[in-house]
């Protein structure tokens, strides 16, 4: 889902070409039809993936008035380690489709056009983001001169990060809106192209520092190394195993004791990827401990899945007041097992 960080001075210019803010952006890949069916009757704006997504968009739901495509800029680019190369990447229609795909869709019947793009993943560097402003802008003074099309939005993806680490400091919204918006004037404002909207995704932002993934310590063991085994797992927070992501922990009425013991701190799937840290100094943890796995609303819950028969957990929502609400129950062996369907044996004569 796309939204506006209408934080951001300067940059929103929702009101000059009445962009409302209220667009659900549906961004996918290796799409099935019947999603880009439901996408259209529920008014979604439709961010299209690769060039030949956009025959396949017309024969299934039609094509749309307002459009936009996924750009991925190829060698030409920068990344970061989430990420990755964007030569290495599934998404996005490459710099050499790019104009073809614009021209193709207004050919169509598409009337208005914007531009997307993810280049970097949970970044707080503000030049980073400012790269991809230059880049942008350019490929929309680029598609103005070779197709006739003015962009009416420019969708930096969802890349601003949170600070996972103590030692992090969030990204500066005001001194990124500086940055984007210096760039603007210079590139965007001189080919006649202003106003276009400008937007960012901010999930992150928004979920991620207000989740905790609260677990008890089931064992702790010495091999080659210290390990906490907990009682939850990979299955409930994936980002540690599948990006070596940092989350930070904390262990609730410990914080004054000094962090003299190195853990890798473990889940119980039979996947050595199973653990939220490696080499982590914490203090003396001992079985029936309490850890708080810090910053997992935004890449939690969401992300949870049934390997190995794990069921997902409870959610929590702790409100201003101090007040505790069960806002989803734990999952039971009855829900594991709720759709799978066994037909009766033979009866045997």
């Amino acid at each position: 889902m796309g939204a506006d960080c209408s934080s951001l001075p300067e940059l929103i210019l929702a009101d000059r070409v009445g962009f409302k803010g209220e667009e659900i952006i549906f961004t996918s890949n290796n799409t099935p039809a019947e999603e880009f069916i439901e996408a259209a009757r529920l008014g979604a704006v439709i961010n299209l993936d690769d060039i030949s997504h956009i025959e396949y968009l017309e024969k299934s739901a039609g094509i749309p008035r307002l459009l936009f495509f996924r750009f991925n800029p190829g060698e030409a680019s920068f990344s970061n380690a989430i990420i990755g190369s964007p030569q290495e990447a599934k998404y996005g229609v490459t710099r050499d489709q790019l104009i073809d795909a614009y021209r193709l869709a207004k050919k169509k019947g598409t009337r208005r056009f914007a531009l997307h793009t993810m280049i970097v993943s949970n970044e707080l560097n503000v030049e980073s983001f400012a790269d991809t402003a230059r880049l942008l802008f350019e490929t929309a003074v680029e598609i103005k001169e070779k197709t006739g099309i003015h962009l009416e939005t420019i969708n930096f993806g969802g890349g601003m990060g949170i600070p996972y680490r103590p030692t992090e400091t969030a990204i500066n919204l005001e001194e990124l809106s500086s940055a984007i918006a210096a760039i603007y004037k210079r590139i965007i404002v001189p080919a006649s192209l202003d106003p276009i909207n400008i937007a960012f995704e901010c999930g992150r932002m928004v979920t991620g520092p207000y989740g905790y993934l609260v677990s008890r310590v089931r064992h702790v063991v010495e091999k080659y190394k210290r390990y906490v085994g907990l009682d939850a797992s990979m299955a409930d927070l994936m980002r540690p195993g599948i990006y070596g992501a940092y989350h930070h922990i904390t262990v609730p009425g410990k914080e004054e004791q000094p962090t003299e013991m190195i853990y890798d701190v473990t889940g119980s799937l039979c996947e050595n990827a199973d653990k939220f840290a490696i080499d982590r100094p914490l203090p003396l943890i001992e079985p029936g401990d309490l850890l708080v796995i810090h910053d997992t609303g935004a890449h939690g819950y969401a992300m949870g899945y049934n390997y190995n028969a794990k069921l997902r957990p409870a959610e929590l929502l702790l409100r201003g007041d101090g007040d505790i609400q069960l806002i989803r129950r734990a999952e039971t062996i009855d829900d594991y097992f709720a759709t799978m369907r066994f037909p009766e044996a033979p009866v045997e004569v």
